[in-house]
């Protein structure tokens, strides 16, 4: 007898009426450790775009003028959660396995990159010396995602990867792009506003 040819993930997608919803169902194969996974890494995004959208809401309604730059951080993140819960649930399902060959340590290393760049960019507001590794979380996390996308691209060009998947990665990229770019803006700027929302809200 024959071996059936083996059913790629493109070609699936393909076969199927709409990639996007074929790929977003996927959700329904979770398990309990997925689902923990995914809302601890989802929730903790939607949160930093909660609570940086609601300390520049806080600042306005007590008369602070924002520079257009500080909305690109609550704007940019929200386009990073969106993407990322997209692109997390691949991961935790079809890709699950694929990934253990190398490229969930690649995550690992630019999610800590990427978190430990805001928090010590945070911190530069009152301790400015924070800015510089800062600065090179920040590059590191940008070198790491580049890394992830090779890994990404050659799994796609083998027909073993989803065109949602890929589509979900430019919107990651826009999003971290968008967001860390204009809080770097914010600190060059001085973060001008901060001092008068911390003083008059809170």
């Amino acid at each position: 007898m024959s071996r059936l040819p083996e059913v790629t993930v493109a070609a699936e997608s393909k076969a199927s009426g709409n990639a996007f919803l074929r790929y977003v169902g996927r959700i329904r194969e979770f398990e309990r450790v997925d689902w923990i996974v995914y809302l601890g890494w989802v929730g903790m995004m939607l949160g930093l775009v909660l609570s940086t959208g609601f300390f520049l809401l806080a600042g306005r309604a007590v008369g602070v003028a924002w520079p257009a730059e500080a909305w690109l951080v609550p704007g940019g993140a929200a386009v990073f959660a969106i993407s990322i819960a997209i692109d997390t649930i691949g991961h935790r399902t079809v890709y699950k396995e694929v990934l253990k060959g190398g490229e969930q340590l690649v995550h690992h290393i630019t999610i800590l990159c990427g978190v430990g760049s805001v928090v010590l960019l945070c911190a530069a507001y009152s301790a400015p010396w924070c800015a510089i590794p800062a600065m090179v979380l920040t590059i590191l996390s940008f070198i790491y995602s580049l890394i992830d996308e090779a890994f990404h691209w050659r799994r796609y060009v083998r027909s073993k990867a989803d065109p949602v998947e890929m589509w979900s990665h430019v919107g990651i990229l826009i999003g971290h792009g968008v967001m860390m770019l204009g809080w770097w803006r914010l600190y060059q700027l001085d973060y001008p506003g901060v001092e008068q929302t911390l003083a008059r809200a809170f």
